[in-house]
């Protein structure tokens, strides 16, 4: 480990920063039209779609908080947790369907800027303070759930991984 260079921090804010403002411009940009029209690609209307890539940041505090705990565990234990998940995949699946679904009638186009804006900022906050060492702890993920799931993932590589989750579905987006 000592022979690793320093996670780039600053990077990972920059991608972060960018989605925030991403976001604020798709929700800025889109008519009524726009929001109730369907999505390339996914069930969803381009409104659930756009509270699902919100989403996929609330989720990483989650994880964040998950990859503290699994990492400090044998790692048997964290390898069969993951492929418990990975048993349940169908119904992960459903359940982000159906949640994404609910949840944008509360975090709707006129509230889901603001709930961006703050789990973004309590990302850069909590970046801000993880040691080195925290950032390279690491768990084994349920490689079924998500495609940018990898079998072991980095705290570093979950900070990451919503500007990759958020773009992927930016290009699934039907907005004119």
């Amino acid at each position: 480990m000592a022979d690793q260079c320093p996670v780039d921090r600053t990077e990972i804010a920059a991608d972060l920063e960018r989605a925030r403002r991403a976001l604020h411009e798709l929700l800025g940009s889109a008519s009524p039209g726009d929001f109730d029209r369907r999505s390339n690609g996914t069930r969803w209307t381009n409104e659930q779609l756009l509270f699902h890539m919100v989403f996929g940041y609330m989720v990483v505090r989650r994880l964040l908080v998950l990859v503290r705990a699994f990492s400090r565990l044998p790692d048997p234990i964290g390898r069969g947790f993951a492929r418990a998940l990975d048993t349940t995949t169908p119904v992960f699946h459903e359940i982000n369907y159906l949640g994404s679904c609910a949840a944008a009638t509360v975090f709707n186009r006129r509230r889901m800027g603001r709930q961006c804006d703050r789990v973004i900022g309590k990302l850069q906050r909590s970046l801000a303070k993880e040691s080195e060492t925290n950032l390279r702890r690491s768990m084994a993920f349920p490689v079924r759930w998500d495609p940018f799931f990898t079998e072991t993932m980095t705290l570093e590589q979950v900070y990451r991984y919503p500007g990759k989750h958020f773009d992927f579905h930016r290009d699934q987006l039907t907005l004119d």
